[in-house]
């Protein structure tokens, strides 16, 4: 507010993270099914614990016909996505646990009572397929490289939508979805603890405007609390509006003189002057009864018909004379990031290259790390926010199975980074002013630490 940019007064400050809400929504939900999804995983941290066991269960897999690109993955118990991934590739693989325990006595003495049942690889398949609708709306928030924030609310939507389906399903299904909708409510059930910048970016989209916004709030909050949050968030945007057009300075074209009775030098010669009509738009201009504001002309507007190709900053950026308050107010809203995701990754990074174990790295390798392994990543080449597998399980069958006998470290993390010392040996040149690092230096950190 020092600055003199408040926008109003910065009641718009504090956002949170979509993706870590969700995050404990479905944590809430997946207690239901915590004992299947506890022996699942301790089958598959059994085959995944030594290179012999992986390398006989990927002989039963072959024995029993079946031939997939995925890998067992283990999951992190505190990340359901993760164990969304272990589960589903588990899933693929459930014939030949089943061979497992008719012919490895130690994995039933090993698992004992954790055995998964025929019940529990029907809970999990069931528990799959409703996380798979969370997990592809984690990937859709996470992005990187597309706009975000004008999805918030439709998300949201959607959510209550599917948590509403899970209550009315009945069984273990309706006790996920209470418990999920409880604690959906408890951050989403009340407009007044949300940043209203959620619906200020829906509206700001051409193919949405306040076209659904209404019916959404009736049907997430009833129409008792839907309507009155509906003319909430209205006057909040015109607020808005105003706070934005109070700081920007308005160029208005040169004014025409108006022709009066009197001034008969301005006349044009053989055109009917109007002097009433004249002095009438005169008198409404001045006390704004005809005058329009940018957020009422845009909000009267039709909406745009739904494309793929859409591109919601371009056509900003197209429409930027029209509106030229509404376009910034658009360039600064949907600029926000409805999640951390992103960020917490570039953040992590370091921490993927300095661990407990090797932790006497110079400043200058670890910046050359880091931007090296940038460098080598194409510019328009999304975040991933899961592990590659499917190269990790390549290269184990490559390098990390020989004869099914491991000796030292299962080489899973090392194994993974073998094809960006090949990349580093082919890519000196693309090094630049690190090449007095020393490559050959480079090669080896990268070969034995990313």
């Amino acid at each position: 507010m020092s600055w003199g940019t408040s926008t109003v007064k910065g009641k718009y400050i504090h956002m949170r993270c979509i993706a870590h809400i969700l995050n404990l929504v479905v944590q809430d939900g997946l207690k239901q099914c915590d004992s299947s999804v506890k022996r699942v995983r301790e089958a598959v941290r059994y085959v995944r614990s030594s290179p012999a066991r992986l390398k006989k269960f990927r002989d039963l897999a072959e024995w029993n016909g079946i031939e997939h690109k995925s890998s067992l993955c283990l999951d992190v118990p505190t990340r359901w996505n993760s164990t969304y991934l272990m589960l589903q590739s588990a899933i693929i693989y459930e014939k030949v646990f089943e061979s497992l325990e008719e012919s490895d006595t130690t994995y039933k003495a090993d698992l004992s009572d954790a055995v998964p049942t025929f019940l529990d690889w029907e809970s999990v398949k069931s528990l799959v397929e409703i996380l798979k609708c969370f997990y592809d709306m984690t990937i859709r928030i996470s992005g990187s490289l597309y706009v975000t924030s004008n999805t918030f609310f439709s998300e949201i939507s959607d959510l209550y939508c599917l948590l509403n389906g899970m209550v009315e399903a009945g069984g273990s299904v309706q006790l996920m979805g209470e418990n999920m909708k409880a604690k959906f409510e408890k951050y989403w059930g009340d407009i007044d603890k949300m940043n209203l910048m959620i619906f200020f970016a829906n509206i700001l989209d051409p193919r949405d405007k306040l076209e659904y916004m209404a019916a959404q709030m009736n049907h997430m909050y009833g129409e008792a609390k839907g309507k009155p949050y509906y003319e909430k968030v209205i006057a909040a945007l015109k607020e808005l509006f105003n706070d934005y057009a109070a700081s920007t300075p308005v160029s208005t074209p040169a004014s025409t003189p108006v022709s009066t009775p009197t001034d008969f030098s301005q006349s044009t010669v053989g055109r009917p002057q109007h002097l009433l009509k004249s002095q009438i738009k005169k008198q409404r201009l001045e006390t704004g009864g005809m005058k329009k504001t940018e957020l009422e002309i845009y909000l009267a507007e039709a909406i745009l018909e739904e494309e793929t190709s859409f591109d919601i900053l371009r056509w900003w950026k197209l429409n930027a004379e029209r509106f030229p308050i509404l376009s910034k107010i658009a360039r600064d809203v949907l600029a926000i990031p409805i999640s951390t995701v992103a960020s917490e990754s570039a953040f992590s990074t370091s921490g993927r290259v300095l661990d407990p174990f090797r932790s006497s790295l110079t400043p200058k390798i670890v910046e050359a790390l880091v931007c090296t392994q940038d460098w080598l990543r194409l510019s328009n080449t999304p975040l991933s926010i899961e592990e590659n597998l499917e190269e990790l399980e390549r290269f184990e069958q490559e390098i990390g199975t020989d004869g099914g006998s491991g000796t030292g470290r299962s080489g899973g993390s090392t194994l993974a980074t073998i094809p960006l010392a090949w990349k580093m040996k082919n890519n000196r040149k693309r090094l630049g002013t690190l090449g007095r690092l020393g490559s050959r230096n480079l090669e080896i950190q990268y070969f034995f630490g990313m």
